[in-house]
Order: structure tokens, then C-alpha cells, then sequence
């Protein structure tokens, strides 16, 4: 179809009267016209391809997607429809599929985003680092009060049985580290294997 008004490519194209004058006074209808003013007239599939290549990302997503799927249903009214994409095709840059597809993929990040900070901020969850510095912390009064026992430990048995108390501490004190080290080594083989659970399958974020 050829020959159309400023109101009736408005309304082919899913946008206002405005933002067509827009698209004149940008240069990206050069060519795709004749006449001026309430006169001009608008070759539609002309505007179609002039827009398909000249409208950037920003106008081709968002509130843009309406634009972009009319002139893909423009150019489809002239047009036989596409071969299907094989299973590992990729789409080209420019292609009006490929930038819906990229606006979802926005979309849902965002989506998901809102939805941590939403549990984050109800206390369902928390962040990484701050579990392991909590943990860090526990776990160093945790040494400093085991390395207090084996002390006053060594103190006992050096007075009980009559023999060197810095050789009875070491001894203990090297057996403690043995232990830990075991303990620390066992412990993150069994976290590197650990499963997620049913909630944390269940939680998109």
C-alpha cells in the first residue's frame, strides 16, 4: 500500500502523528514521501525498510516493540514468510526477533533482581559474604576458647604428674591443629558435594 496520509501511517506504524513528523524532521523517511505538509504522502513499504534499518535499539525496544512487529507486519504483507531457524541458528543483529528476545532477557533479570532485593529486604535471605564473615567470627572465638581449655589442660597434668608444662602444652597444642586441619579438609570435601535443597531448587533468583 502506497500513498498514505500522516494519520494513516501513524496508525499502520503504532505511533503518533508526532513522532512520525519526528521521523521526517530526523531524516529517516527521506525518499519514502512526496509533498509537504498536510499534502505529503507516505510510501508505506518504502517507510518500512527505511525505518527497519535506520530506528536504533533504544527505538526498537520498550514502548518501540509496537513499531518494530508493524513493520515486520508491514514487510511481511510483501514478503513470503521466513525458513525457520534450525537448532542453533543465530539471529542477525538487526533482526526485529532478536531484539524483542534481548528486551525479555532484560526484563526478566530485572524481574528477578526485584524479587532478591524483595527477599533480602523480608529476611528469607542473605548475602555470601556476609554468612561467611559472621562464620569466620564464630568460628576464631570458637579456636581462642578451645586453645584456653588445652592450656589450662596442660597446666593440670603438668602439675598431676611432675613434668614440663611447655612440653605437655605443645604436644596437645600440635594434636589440636592435627584435628582442625582434618576437620577443615573433611568439611569442604562434604560442602563441595552438598546437594541444594528443595527450596533453594525451588528459588529463582
Amino acid at each position: 500500500m502506497a500513498d498514505l496520509n500522516t494519520t494513516q501511517l501513524a496508525e499502520r506504524l503504532s505511533v503518533s502523528k508526532a513522532r512520525v513528523s519526528q521521523y521526517v524532521a530526523e531524516g529517516k523517511l527521506e525518499g519514502c514521501y512526496s509533498g509537504d505538509g498536510r499534502a505529503r504522502r507516505f510510501d508505506l513499504s518504502k517507510v518500512a525498510e527505511a525505518l527497519g534499518r535506520k530506528l536504533d535499539l533504544g527505538q526498537m525496544t520498550g514502548n518501540g516493540l509496537s513499531t518494530r512487529r508493524a513493520i515486520r507486519d508491514i514487510e511481511n504483507d510483501d514478503a513470503p514468510s521466513a525458513a525457520p531457524l534450525r537448532d542453533g541458528g543465530e539471529l542477525s543483529p538487526r533482526d526485529p526477533d532478536r531484539l524483542e528476545l534481548a528486551t525479555i532477557q532484560i526484563k526478566e533479570e530485572e524481574a528477578r533482581r526485584r524479587r532478591r532485593d524483595n527477599e533480602r529486604d523480608e529476611g528469607r535471605w542473605v548475602l555470601a559474604e556476609e554468612v561467611q564473615r559472621h562464620t569466620a567470627r564464630a568460628i576464631s572465638r570458637e579456636i581462642g576458647q578451645f586453645e584456653t581449655v588445652i592450656r589450662d589442660a596442660a597446666r593440670a597434668v603438668a602439675d598431676q604428674f611432675g613434668v614440663d608444662f611447655r612440653e605437655v602444652r605443645k604436644v596437645m597444642m600440635d594434636q589440636g591443629r592435627q584435628h582442625r586441619g582434618s576437620r577443615r579438609d573433611g568439611l569442604r570435601q562434604a560442602a563441595g558435594q552438598a546437594d541444594l535443597s528443595n527450596a533453594e531448587k525451588d528459588a529463582t533468583v
